[in-house]
């Protein structure tokens, strides 16, 4: 019975992560608001390495809806300055001689529908995600050999396990979604 609790508990663990990960991958998603998440998915060249631009740059927020990115070495603004026109954020950067000024335009209520979209697309990606976290359970339980009424309990559990899994993708689908829809 304790290989089948370290199971369960093993599996909670992977399905919490997946949903961290689809938490993370939603801050990717612009908002009408501002963050510096959004430039997470942004990679530069720098030195050879792809870099992350947070890491080569401080990035503050002077207004709700613009991002001020100060690289360390200003060398590297026009780089960064390529990286975001090349990106999916549809924004244009401005710069200066000291950084990269972004200011994030009014989202039209097509641009938010359009969203809410992707951000559906993500959710299904996570709620997947769980699922085969699940089957993979569902193998490791049939492989412990239990009773037959113990492993019907054992698979029922798992059951529970995904279905509450997925109310809280769903949940934090349905905010992102109510912060995408605010004016």
């Amino acid at each position: 019975m304790e290989e089948l609790e370290m199971t369960l508990l093993e599996g909670e663990e992977r399905m919490d992560n997946s949903i961290k990960s689809y938490q993370r991958e939603l801050t990717t998603v612009r908002t009408s608001k501002a963050s510096a998440a959004l430039l997470d998915s942004i990679t530069i060249d720098y030195y050879g390495v792809q870099t992350p631009v947070k890491q080569i740059a401080a990035i503050s927020i002077p207004e709700a809806n613009q991002l001020y990115i100060k690289p360390y070495d200003k060398a590297s603004i026009k780089q960064i300055e390529s990286a975001i026109y090349a990106s999916t954020l549809g924004l244009t950067p401005q710069s200066d001689s000291t950084g990269i000024r972004l200011v994030l335009p009014k989202m039209t209520e097509e641009r938010r529908k359009e969203l809410v979209k992707q951000v559906g697309k993500m959710e299904e990606g996570a709620k997947v995600a769980i699922r085969n976290i699940r089957r993979d359970l569902n193998e490791e339980i049939k492989k412990l050999e239990l009773p037959e009424d113990n492993e019907k309990i054992a698979l029922e559990d798992v059951q529970k396990l995904t279905d509450k899994k997925i109310v809280e993708v769903e949940k934090v689908t349905e905010e992102k979604n109510k912060d995408l829809m605010s004016i």
